[in-house]
C-alpha cells in the first residue's frame, strides 16, 4: 500500500502563527511587577512634588498675611485628607465660636452683670491668643504629624491638643468673669431677659460642645493611628536628637 505523502501527524486544527500559550504562573508574576514599578513610580512622584512644595511653595496662610504654606491637597496624603481637612474645619469653628463669644460677653456687659468688664476683656484675649495658639500648638503639629509621618508631631498634638479640651470644657461651664458666654452666664442671661446677649451665648455655648465633642473624636482617632504607625516617645526623642527643634518648625 502506498503511503500517502500529504499526511501530517500535526492536527489540522493547529495555527502554526499562533502565540505559545503563556505561563499562568510568570503572567501573574509579571503583572505584579508591573504593578509594583507603577506604584514606585507614583510614589516618586508625589515626593517629587512635596518636595518641591516644601522647598518653593508660595507662603499662603493667613490669606489676610501669608506667613506659612498650607495646603492639604498637595502636602497631606490622600487617605489623610479627608481627616486633616474636618480638623482645619473644626479650627475655623474655634474661631467663629471665639468671636461670637466676644461679642455675647458685649451684651453681657451692656446687661449690667458685675463682671461683665472682666469677660469682655477676657473674651478679647482669646480671640487673639487661642486663635494663634490653637492653630500653631495642635492643629499645625498633626497637619505636619500627617505629613511626614514623624512621631514628635504626634506627641505635641496629644499634649496640647489635650489642654485645647480643657479649654473647651472650661467654656462650656461659662462661669461668670471668666471671658466665657457658656452655660450659667446664657441661664443667667435668660433669666434676665436680655434676649441678645442670651441668644449669642446660646449660639457661642453649641460652638464650644461642638469643639469639646469634635475634638474628644478626632483625638481617638489620631491616637489609634498614631499607635498603628508604632510612633514611641523614644523614637520621637530619637527624631528630635537628629533633626533638631528648628526642623518641627519648618516644611522642609
Amino acid at each position: 500500500m502506498t503511503e500517502n505523502p500529504f499526511a501530517s501527524s500535526h492536527s489540522l486544527d493547529t495555527n502554526p502563527f499562533d502565540d505559545p500559550v503563556a505561563n499562568p504562573e510568570q503572567t501573574r508574576l509579571e503583572e505584579i511587577r508591573r504593578r509594583e514599578a507603577d506604584l514606585e513610580r507614583r510614589e516618586a512622584e508625589l515626593n517629587k512634588k512635596a518636595d518641591h512644595i516644601r522647598q518653593h511653595g508660595k507662603n499662603n496662610f493667613p490669606p489676610f498675611f501669608p506667613l506659612i504654606f498650607h495646603s492639604i491637597q498637595d502636602e497631606i496624603p490622600e487617605a489623610s485628607r479627608p481627616l486633616i481637612t474636618r480638623l482645619y474645619q473644626l479650627w475655623l469653628v474655634l474661631v467663629a465660636t471665639l468671636i461670637v463669644n466676644m461679642v455675647a460677653c458685649i451684651f453681657v456687659l451692656t446687661s449690667g452683670s458685675s463682671g461683665g468688664g472682666s469677660d469682655l476683656g477676657a473674651s478679647l484675649g482669646y480671640v487673639f491668643t487661642i486663635t494663634i495658639t490653637s492653630f500653631l500648638l495642635w492643629y499645625r503639629p498633626i497637619y505636619n504629624g500627617y505629613m511626614k509621618e514623624q512621631a514628635l508631631y504626634y506627641y505635641f498634638y496629644f499634649f496640647f491638643g489635650g489642654f485645647h479640651l480643657l479649654f473647651s470644657l472650661y467654656m462650656i461651664i461659662g462661669i461668670p468673669g471668666t471671658g466665657s458666654a457658656g452655660l450659667i452666664q446664657t441661664i443667667r442671661m435668660f433669666s434676665n431677659h436680655f434676649w441678645v446677649a442670651a441668644i449669642l451665648g446660646t449660639i457661642a455655648t453649641v460652638g464650644w460642645f461642638i469643639q469639646g465633642l469634635g475634638n474628644a473624636y478626632y483625638y481617638r482617632e489620631i491616637y489609634m493611628h498614631h499607635t498603628a504607625a508604632g510612633h514611641t516617645l523614644q523614637k520621637a526623642k530619637t527624631e528630635l536628637a537628629s533633626h533638631g527643634a528648628k526642623a518641627y518648625f519648618t516644611r522642609g
